[in-house]
């Protein structure tokens, strides 16, 4: 029996395995130490998800490995000596309101969907990977390279667990990670955080105009929604001529922006729309709102008036670094992308956090001295993050393999390899790429409530990852 009908009779058991592993709430929380003195570096839920994990592939003959309770992998060993694939995802989920039709983590089956915090992000994808090889190896077929199922277990949060893996493991010569969409994505843009600051001097409202304090926004990499400024001023007569002048922007502009008298304050506040930090163009930036409604009044402080014009003058809502000197594009992975997704100000510093997604064929350097050319001479950049990008050619071998297992079992014949602007466990990795496990037609509810997965599309996926092993391991 070849390895696809062997997919099809372990599908009910493939279904079963995911909700077991859906039930687990696995949301990171604080380190456990155990009495006998192990440490579960991510919490007990995160824990419980590995456990269970490679207890599976245990039970279905594998080797497993677990590395000191950060990552772990199931081997299906092949030729001594030879290659290592690699199929790299994660267990840990993103943390769930309370809000859901069945809760995040009782998994149930309606109308062709499995609901469950997990099931698309990224359990779901991660068992299809599982079962593929089982499935495989249910055939009789012995692999010519080592295939391992890796799972990290805070991707969700940062990278401590891919980077314990490298640092202790035998890393894969290549491999996928089912952690984002189909067909294949060839390529992930460069990815940048940093900010940029200014010291203030402190002003009191007895000189006029001030800002007590401004906060806008929850992450680097994402759009944000709200932003609110408090003013104050020892002339409080200002207070209504300012609301005015709000309610005139909020006409004119169409814009969702307010004032409110607090106290012996003046809160001004704007609302735009979330949005991720690589596709800011599906957002609107409150920040930028606000921004630009501030920059039409005068301020007792020249600093704070010169870090306003500057974000209004070099940013504003332009997401393509247009006038912040750092315009870069190419035929591969198309516009450098900007998302101002923090601000703060206060008596002392005004800063604002940027998340850049660069272009395949350009570096950070290049980033830099073009925002180094437009800054002011009293602000200066501090340097967070940077990830550098990856391509793989459409043409390359990989790559066609990749598409062909892809067109074969998704019936999907149109769509072409993609360049993103996100970033998955793909960079941590020599030759990897992101594959699956979304289709694209299908809605993306991971991170969100109800999140789900279409019983179809996860044994459509399972047959993919399946062909993709054999093309390229076992051949």
């Amino acid at each position: 029996m070849g390895y696809i009908e062997n997919l099809e009779k372990l599908n009910s058991e493939m279904i079963e395995e995911l909700a077991n592993s859906v039930r687990i709430n696995s949301a990171m929380s604080d380190a456990v130490r155990t009495p006998n003195g192990e440490v579960y570096p991510f919490g007990k839920g995160v824990q419980d998800a590995l456990v269970h994990f490679l207890e599976l592939g245990k039970r279905m003959g594998f080797e497993v490995h677990n590395y000191d309770n950060y990552a772990g992998e199931i081997v299906f060993p092949g030729d001594p000596g030879d290659e290592t694939f690699g199929i790299i995802g994660h267990l840990d989920v993103v943390p769930a309101a309370d809000d859901w039709m069945y809760g995040p983590f009782n998994p149930v089956i309606e109308d062709g969907y499995m609901y469950g915090r997990g099931t698309s992000d990224d359990k779901g994808p991660v068992m299809a990977g599982l079962f593929a090889i089982k499935a495989i190896r249910d055939a009789g077929i012995t692999p010519k390279k080592n295939i391992k199922i890796i799972v990290g277990l805070d991707e969700e949060h940062g990278t401590e667990s891919v980077e314990h893996y490298r640092d202790v493991a035998s890393l894969p010569d290549f491999g996928i990670t089912p952690d984002a969409n189909f067909p294949v994505i060839n390529g992930e843009k460069g990815i940048l955080s940093f900010d940029i600051a200014q010291k203030l001097k402190k002003h009191t409202p007895k000189e006029g105009l001030v800002i007590s304090k401004l906060q806008g926004g929850l992450a680097a990499n994402a759009v944000p929604a709200q932003a609110r400024a408090v003013l104050a001023s020892e002339d409080r007569t200002k207070y209504d001529e300012i609301s005015e002048r709000v309610k005139r922007y909020a006409e004119e502009s169409g814009y969702d922006i307010s004032a409110k008298k607090t106290g012996t304050s003046l809160a001004v506040e704007a609302h735009g729309l979330a949005a991720h930090g690589s596709i800011p163009e599906k957002g609107l930036n409150a920040v930028s709102i606000l921004m630009e409604f501030l920059g039409k009044l005068k301020f007792a402080g020249d600093d704070v008036t010169e870090f306003i014009d500057f974000y209004n003058d070099h940013i504003g809502f332009d997401l393509n670094g247009e006038r912040l000197g750092c315009k870069l594009e190419d035929d591969k992975s198309g516009k450098l992308i900007v998302n101002v997704g923090t601000m703060e100000i206060n008596d002392e510093v005004a800063t604002m956090e940027i998340n850049i997604r660069i272009p395949v064929t350009f570096d950070s350097t290049e980033v830099y001295a073009g925002i180094e050319s437009v800054l002011g001479a009293n602000q200066g950049i501090v340097k967070v993050m940077d990830e550098k990008s990856i391509y793989i050619d459409p043409e390359d071998d990989f790559v066609k393999t990749l598409m062909a297992a892809y067109k074969e079992y998704s019936g999907d014949k149109d769509s072409e390899p993609i360049v993103i602007g996100g970033g998955t466990y793909a960079k941590h990795f020599n030759r990897v790429l992101a594959f699956g496990a979304l289709f694209p037609w299908e809605e993306d509810r991971m991170h969100m409530t109800d999140e789900r997965i279409s019983l179809d599309s996860y044994s459509r996926m399972a047959n993919i990852f399946a062909a993709t092993v054999y093309n390229l391991c076992c051949r």
